[in-house]
């Protein structure tokens, strides 16, 4: 049973590095090819652990991690970072009467949506910085745009909760300027399966959201590392 688990994980990561674009992130040394690590964001702490590395005595580093929040999704329910464990998600700021950005860069994340509709390891949430109008029946309105939304999650909070949330969590602003005016970033922002944040990409630019989607699958590849070496 563990040989064909094994086998499966095998063959989703000879699928993902077959893919173009993803050959970038490869190292070759001594013969063996080596994932180029994604970087980690936001403050880091040195830990009172270590380990050793050729002999060296090496501190351990504590990076930033979002703290667990509630939010309602677009069916009205609870959405917490536990509906998220050992999982992969993209984030993002938006709102439903947003003019033009919003709309360009939900279009993109659609496009991410459908390629990962059916791996379990990946999902997409939007979060509204207008939840007094994006109300989760508003926002369920929304999503019925888009093709594909299983795996997409569009929440709400109350400000204080999503502001805070975007500040110190995300690290990106979210701010309500007036009636009709709100200053959000318009990041994509990678979350890896520990929560932490390993990336930012415009969410308006084809460049960034080819290099967020290969850069998902190297996280991809890093979750299913870590299960091969759990295993044996």
């Amino acid at each position: 049973m563990r040989n064909t688990s094994f086998l499966k994980k095998v063959l989703i990561l000879v699928a993902i590095l077959a893919l173009p674009g993803f050959l970038y992130y490869l190292l070759t040394a001594k013969g063996k090819n080596r994932y180029k690590p994604l970087s980690f964001f936001g403050p880091k702490q040195v830990a009172k652990t270590g380990h050793k590395f050729h002999g060296n005595y090496i501190p351990d580093t504590i990076y930033h991690k979002l703290n667990n929040f509630t939010l309602t999704d677009q069916n009205g329910k609870e959405v917490s970072l536990k509906n998220f464990d050992k999982k992969i998600f993209v984030a993002s700021f938006f709102y439903t009467n947003c003019p033009s950005v919003c709309n360009e860069v939900n279009k993109n994340i659609s496009e991410l949506v459908y390629a990962y509709r059916k791996n379990p390891m990946i999902y997409f949430t939007s979060i509204t910085v207008d939840p007094t109008r994006d109300t989760p029946q508003a926002l369920k309105k929304y999503a019925g745009r888009f093709e594909e939304t299983r795996k997409w999650l569009f929440l709400s909070g109350d400000t204080s909760t999503t502001y805070n949330l975007a500040r110190n969590g995300f690290l990106v602003n979210a701010v309500q300027a007036g009636n009709d005016d709100f200053i959000y970033s318009d990041k994509l922002i990678l979350i890896d399966a520990e929560k932490r944040i390993r990336g930012y990409y415009s969410g308006t630019s084809a460049a960034d959201i080819t290099k967020l989607n290969d850069e998902i699958k190297v996280l991809i590849a890093e979750e299913l590392r870590k299960v091969d070496k759990a295993l044996y």
